[in-house]
Parts: C-alpha cells; sequence; structure tokens
C-alpha cells in the first residue's frame, strides 16, 4: 500500500504526464465523502464501500481511489458505502447526515426540451420533483430545475438521452 502522502504527490505527477496540469474538477466521490485532500490523505483504497455498494455505482478510479458513475443508476443514499468504510473517508455530517454531498444537477443547453424535442425522462426518474416542466406555447415544455429539491441523487444523468445534465457544485452566492 502507499502511504497517504504519496497517493497525492502519485495522483499530481499522473495527472502532469497525461497534461491535465489545469486546474480539475476532483472526480466525483462517494457520497459523504470528506473533502479531497483529506479523502486522498484517509483513504485506504481498501474498496470496502466499492464492494457495499449493491447498485454498483462505485469503481476503482485514478490512483485506486473510490468514484462514482451515474451511467446505469442514480444513488438512493441506502448508507451502505458509509457504514462500510470503518476509517472514516466516508462521514456522515452532523445534524444532517440525509445531505450525502453538495452535488446538485444542472440542466445544460444542449437538453433536448431545450431544443424543442419532445422528452421527460428526467423529470419522469425525479423522485424529488426537483426537475419539473413548463408547458409553454407551441408544444413546449421547458425543464425546471429547483436547486432547493434536489438532493444529488444522478438519477435524472442515469436516464438523460443526451447527457445534458451534469452534478455540480453550486457557487456560493
Amino acid at each position: 500500500m502507499f502511504e497517504a502522502h504519496d497517493a497525492k504527490t502519485n495522483l499530481n505527477r499522473r495527472q502532469l504526464l497525461r497534461g491535465k496540469i489545469r486546474k480539475q474538477q476532483p472526480p466525483m466521490r462517494p457520497p459523504w465523502a470528506r473533502d479531497e485532500d483529506q479523502f486522498v490523505k484517509i483513504c485506504s483504497r481498501c474498496d470496502d464501500c466499492i464492494d457495499a455498494c449493491e447498485d454498483q455505482l462505485l469503481f476503482r478510479g485514478s490512483g485506486g481511489f473510490p468514484e462514482i458513475s451515474f451511467q446505469s443508476a442514480g444513488c438512493d443514499f441506502c448508507g451502505d458505502c458509509l457504514t462500510a468504510c470503518t476509517i472514516g473517508a466516508l462521514q456522515a455530517p452532523v445534524p444532517a447526515p440525509s445531505l450525502a454531498w453538495p452535488h446538485r444537477a444542472s440542466i445544460k443547453p444542449d437538453c433536448l426540451s431545450l431544443n424543442g424535442i419532445v422528452c421527460r425522462s428526467c423529470g419522469d426518474a425525479c423522485d424529488t420533483d426537483a426537475i419539473r416542466f413548463r408547458l409553454e406555447t407551441g408544444g413546449r415544455a421547458t425543464p425546471l430545475l429547483d436547486q432547493e429539491l434536489c438532493n444529488g441523487c444522478g438519477e435524472c444523468l442515469a436516464v438523460c438521452p443526451t447527457q445534458s445534465i451534469s452534478l455540480d457544485i453550486p457557487e456560493a452566492d
């Protein structure tokens, strides 16, 4: 096993060698992951969280650290990965453990509905009703995203036929 300090150094070195020297968003970690610097220092890359994910959303990513993908489904925040992480790289916030992470959905301009093509896949998949559609003249339906209702589960990403939704951390006002 690598020491925690070496893990961060190896990731930075790998980014340099692959030409990824610009400041990038860190990879999307499992729910309840600490901030990136702490996560990389604490995570032992044991795969316990990956093995615990029944929906198989977690995978071994860059440097062997767990990442999450919404290619097949969204996260139901069951907490199995959190329970499996005994070293504390994943930690529920107090007092609101239901808030797994700060990520929220955003709809990109290439959304089919925004371009006059009938599609409501994301709204149909959204259990929190964060994505709704406003009917407009001409039969168009414009997606409306309520950031307050969005929990960042990624279900809308899994069903979007054009990958026109992303999960991002909203900027503070």
